[in-house]
């Protein structure tokens, strides 16, 4: 769905516990794409249980999803923005993390907060394509 010029909302609906959430998956606005903060999730449910490793793990297999269907992929993140419930989740969350982008590793911010529902991580990511890659596209 294209908003207005160069601005197209891409990959579907956000659906969680059946509720179709007010936001998109993913906003192309010229070269970048902008993903929503991926929360673990397994079958349209919040993943409440599981070690902070396969949260992360789960939240960036998800965005592998969302940016596939984009058109690209983790090598085009070139930002990404992280949320964790506990501090001292960061080593078990960085191992997993960095297993995903071990050769492009985007700038990162990082911070602990509290979320609306009981999981440890929250992932939103900032992804570059190039014009050759729009080029190619038409």
């Amino acid at each position: 769905m294209m908003l207005n010029e160069g601005i197209e909302t891409l990959g579907g609906p956000v659906i969680i516990n059946d509720r179709k959430l007010s936001l998109s998956k993913a906003v192309r606005a010229g070269n970048f794409i902008f993903l929503t903060g991926q929360i673990p999730m397994i079958n349209g449910l919040p993943m409440t249980e599981g070690s902070i490793e396969a949260q992360t793990q789960n939240c960036i297999e998800h965005i592998q999803k969302t940016l596939t269907d984009c058109g690209c992929n983790l090598s085009n993140v070139v930002k990404s923005m992280v949320w964790l419930k506990d501090r001292a989740d960061f080593p078990g969350f960085n191992f997993t993390y960095s297993e995903y982008f071990k050769d492009n590793q985007p700038a990162r911010s990082a911070l602990v907060s509290d979320f609306l529902v009981d999981i440890k991580v929250e992932i939103e990511c900032v992804a570059y394509i190039t014009d050759s890659f729009y080029s190619a596209e038409k």
